[in-house]
């Protein structure tokens, strides 16, 4: 069933809806940023050996010692030392059997017969096995997006291939006669303002942007580029009005498409659009007007996005609106904000729906509506943090 002209929390809330894409395997070097399917567990036990934690001597029972060899890091361990007996040693490798302490360089003496000397703690400088991770202990639970110090760390514990959700794949198409790629904009001519930012703002999101096409106002045209089913989400930018050129809801229709979401009591961004294929691929209808288009990609796109990658929710951050920040009964309003050094919010100017010129600068979005609580939303830059 249709939820038409839904409250904003609404049509975030349905649009959050959409299932995990299937899993895949990925090798390490091609996982990062994407979101664990399964849970990464330690095959083995970390360090997988006693260990020297200090470069030094393995030493047994007290001083002083006769070095009875070397150890590096790699090398096999050599017998059982005796009372008495040390083996130089590196970090990192594998202690001989009975080591009692490794005696560090620093902390270590030379007597008269060549012999070590020192006056180590029981147990010292000895990373045990196990020690830091046992055996089958979870590294990083799943859901989670992969940063690349948890690659290094699934990489420590012996792991070549993990479990993850793809990124999901999106097409987006700017629609209207009147919208160019390049040039001046004139009195006939709108440039496009929304393809050259998609890009970086669906990344952002944890989408991947496979093409940004110009489909002017024809409506074979369009029915031909929403049945392209190589990718999970189309972004149409325009269209999803009621006006003579708005063609998307036409074009839709008869597809077969279910439509989720037609209409959102959000300014700017009334006019957005969430609709399904029978073969689970989403479509997302945009205003063309660019900062609500940018409105609609917040309430839509990117809980969207959240859903199919199949990352958690992160908790809404609600804070008390600043003075004078614009409100509409009934209505949510999303207003440009800056977040100043010490954490405060400033409200910016005015903006018109087609004009970016505000939003440009705005680090967060401002979910106001009747409540005395408004919701921040960090505004996705496109750029690697």
């Amino acid at each position: 069933m249709t939820a038409r002209d839904v409250s904003w929390r609404r049509a975030r809330a349905i649009a959050a809806g959409a299932g995990a894409l299937p899993p895949v395997r990925a090798s390490l070097d091609h996982a990062l940023g994407l979101v664990l399917a399964d849970g990464l567990s330690a095959p083995v036990a970390l360090p997988p050996a006693d260990t020297a934690a200090m470069d030094g001597f393995a030493v047994r029972g007290p001083g002083p010692w006769r070095v009875v060899g070397a150890l590096r890091a790699g090398q096999a361990r050599t017998a059982v030392i005796e009372p008495g007996e040390a083996v130089e040693i590196a970090t990192g490798a594998a202690v001989p059997p009975a080591t009692e302490a490794v005696l560090r360089y620093e902390d270590a003496g030379c007597s008269a017969r060549g012999e070590i000397t020192g006056r180590p703690e029981p147990g010292r400088h000895i990373r045990r096995t196990g020690g830091d991770v046992p055996a089958g202990q979870s590294l990083v639970t799943a859901g989670t997006r992969l940063t690349a110090l948890m690659l290094g760390l699934a990489a420590s514990a012996g792991l070549d291939e993990v479990l993850i959700r793809p990124r999901p794949r999106i097409a987006v198409t700017i629609t209207g006669a009147e919208v160019r790629a390049s040039g001046l904009p004139s009195a006939f001519v709108t440039r496009d303002a929304l393809g050259p930012a998609m890009t970086g703002l669906a990344g952002a999101l944890g989408g991947h942007v496979v093409r940004v096409r110009h489909a002017g106002d024809g409506e074979q045209r369009l029915a031909g580029v929403l049945a392209d089913d190589d990718v999970d989400v189309h972004v149409v930018t325009g269209g999803s009005s009621a006006g003579p050129a708005d063609l998307l809801h036409k074009v839709l229709a008869g597809t077969g498409a279910e439509f989720l979401v037609d209409g959102v009591r959000c300014r700017p961004g009334h006019p957005q659009l969430l609709a399904a294929f029978p073969d689970g691929r989403r479509v997302v209808g945009l205003p063309g007007n660019p900062f609500a288009a940018v409105a609609g990609l917040i309430t839509l796109l990117a809980p969207l996005l959240t859903a199919l990658s199949g990352a958690a929710s992160a908790p809404e951050a609600t804070v008390r609106p600043p003075a004078g920040t614009p409100r509409r009964p009934g209505c949510t309003v999303l207003v440009p904000v800056r977040r100043d050094e010490r954490g405060g919010l400033r409200l910016l100017p005015p903006s018109s729906p087609a004009s970016l010129r505000t939003v440009a600068h705005a680090s967060h979005l401002l979910a106001v509506d009747d409540s005395d609580e408004a919701v921040l939303i960090a505004l996705p830059t496109g750029l690697v943090s």
